[in-house]
Formats: C-alpha cells, sequence, structure tokens
C-alpha cells in the first residue's frame, strides 16, 4: 500500500463550495481534486493499493481529513468535478467527529490534523518521505519507498512548523529532480518509479 498526505492550506473545510469555482470559492480545492486523480487513475482503471489522505486546513471547520482508498472507492471519474463532488459530499455531512465517517464508497471524512496522522503511520510501522528537491533520488532509493507514505504540499509548500513536524517522523526526504513541480505531476513520477520497480522485480 502506498499512502500520500496531501496539504490543503487553503481548502475550506466545508461543504458549501461551487464545483464551478473550486480555486477561488473552496480554496484551491482543484489542486487536490488533480492529486486525487494522480493518485488512482490509470488508463481504463484504477490503483487499487493505494490511498490519498487530504489535510483540509482552510475556514471555517479546520483541520477536516478525508481518506480516499482506492480498493472500495466508487463514483470517482477522471476530471476534477468528479473528485470536487466526493470533497464536498464529506464535508456536508453532520456532526464530523474525530471518528471517521463514510461519506461515499471508498471515502471517509474526520476531525484530525498532521500530528495525528503522522502518529498513526509511525504506530504502523510505516516510513514517511517527505518530497524536497534537495532529498536524495528517489531513483537510487526506489526499493526503500515501496509501501511508503509521502507528504505532498499545496501551491504554498510546508509551513516551518509543519516541516519540522514531517521532518521529526519521518525516514528522510526524496526528491523527483531539480526542479520544483506540481503536487499532482510528483505523485505520477512516484508512481512511475515504483511501477517500473515493480516490473522489473517480476522480469527477474
Amino acid at each position: 500500500m502506498q499512502d500520500f498526505i496531501i496539504i490543503g492550506h487553503k481548502a475550506v473545510t466545508t461543504g458549501g463550495f461551487s464545483l464551478n469555482d473550486m480555486p477561488g470559492s473552496a480554496g484551491r480545492m482543484d489542486i487536490l481534486c488533480r492529486c486525487i486523480n494522480s493518485v488512482f487513475f490509470l488508463s481504463h482503471d484504477l490503483r487499487r493499493d493505494v490511498q490519498a489522505h487530504l489535510l483540509l486546513l482552510g475556514e471555517p471547520n479546520s483541520p477536516r481529513l478525508i481518506r480516499f482508498n482506492g480498493e472500495k472507492l466508487r463514483y470517482l471519474n477522471p476530471d476534477e468535478r468528479s473528485a470536487g463532488a466526493l470533497i464536498k459530499k464529506a464535508l456536508e455531512l453532520d456532526n464530523i467527529s474525530s471518528l471517521e465517517t463514510r461519506s461515499t464508497p471508498g471515502v471517509w471524512v474526520r476531525e484530525a490534523g498532521m500530528q495525528t496522522l503522522l502518529d498513526e503511520f509511525a504506530r504502523d510501522g510505516r516510513k514517511i518521505f517527505y518530497l524536497r528537491e534537495d532529498g536524495k533520488d528517489i531513483r537510487h532509493m526506489a526499493e526503500e519507498t515501496k509501501d511508503s507514505v509521502f507528504v505532498l504540499g499545496d501551491h504554498l509548500g510546508l509551513t516551518e512548523d509543519e516541516e519540522s513536524l514531517v521532518l521529526e517522523m519521518s525516514a528522510g526526504t526524496i526528491s523527483l529532480g531539480p526542479l520544483s513541480l506540481h503536487a499532482d505531476h510528483c505523485i505520477i513520477l512516484i508512481h512511475n518509479e515504483l511501477d517500473r520497480l515493480t516490473t522489473s522485480q517480476i522480469e527477474r
């Protein structure tokens, strides 16, 4: 299982946003929707052994954590509006608490922040990697990153406090190249490296 944590610093935490204006009315929710599509979609299929964790930190009910599970996911189509509709439905639930509540098949929502999520992964013995341009080249450590957790920022990156927390709990930083890339592009590159690794192992 690969897990991706994507932070949306401005992403609204209520379901009252418009699907027609996700960059504006929803606090750049479009970025998170593109990440969802990159995490799950293959050509004519979905990846089943992956999860996406959207950490929404915008107004008015921050934080909200929405988990997408590829094995159980339904009703997701390869467009931003489809992913946005699933996020919107999750945020429209009444009485969201620290306990996960399913909103649609394969999608759960709860009140939780970065510390809680990283603590849970650490207790499960999962390796956590932070993506940064000055990290170790993933091509030299793809084997180490199998079945790991990857932390990505939005267009604002991570705050100093967030970065300190992630670095404290991570197994290290990894790089996908010397240039800063969009989060959804980073996810595709990670998948590609791990797909190539898996394929080469099968061929051997």
